[in-house]
């Protein structure tokens, strides 16, 4: 059910609030107190559990556990308050065998999500794109991009965003 439930809360903090009738702030933080009387079977523990446990730390709760967030993620126009910085000279990305024909022309698009989501070892990239069916996982010359002008952010759980990745700075790796 945690699984679940952790799942269904993506969709609202990510995607779509008002399924449930709540509202986002600018910053992507939803009162908890007004999530928890929205959703059907959801209480404070169960919230401080799926933060606690979720191994790619998707939520933030604020110091005073009054508001909750997705750390990244958003299809919905969000500012999660990322500081620009400077990446390392390499990062990688995960996904499905299907898409790295577009990717090697089109390079990495966002989608319908507010940035494309980069990570810091292949390993991780590699379990991204196995979500994806059989994956391909592209290396990305980051710090030769944002020596070009682009802007990088990370995300509280470690998550490198971008907004495009042009074609030619990848290149296929598995």
């Amino acid at each position: 059910m945690l699984k679940s439930t952790s799942k269904f809360l993506s969709l609202i903090l990510r995607h779509k609030p008002q399924i449930v009738g709540l509202e986002l702030d600018e910053h992507g933080w939803a009162d908890v107190a007004e999530l928890i009387r929205r959703v059907k079977n959801l209480d404070m523990a169960t919230l401080e559990q799926i933060v606690a446990q979720d191994e790619k730390r998707r939520y933030s709760f604020s110091a005073d556990k009054k508001l909750i967030r997705a750390n990244q993620g958003h299809s919905i126009p969000v500012d999660v308050e990322l500081a620009e910085l400077e990446p390392p000279e390499i990062l990688y990305h995960g996904t499905g065998e299907k898409s790295a024909a577009s990717i090697k022309v089109q390079g990495l698009l966002k989608m319908s999500r507010l940035y494309v989501h980069l990570s810091g070892d292949v390993e991780t990239a590699e379990k991204v794109g196995r979500r994806h069916g059989k994956p391909k996982i592209f290396r990305v010359e980051s710090l030769k991009m944002f020596g070009d002008g682009y802007k990088f952010f990370r995300s509280v759980n470690g998550v490198w965003l971008t907004e495009h990745v042009p074609a030619k700075y990848l290149k296929e790796m598995l």
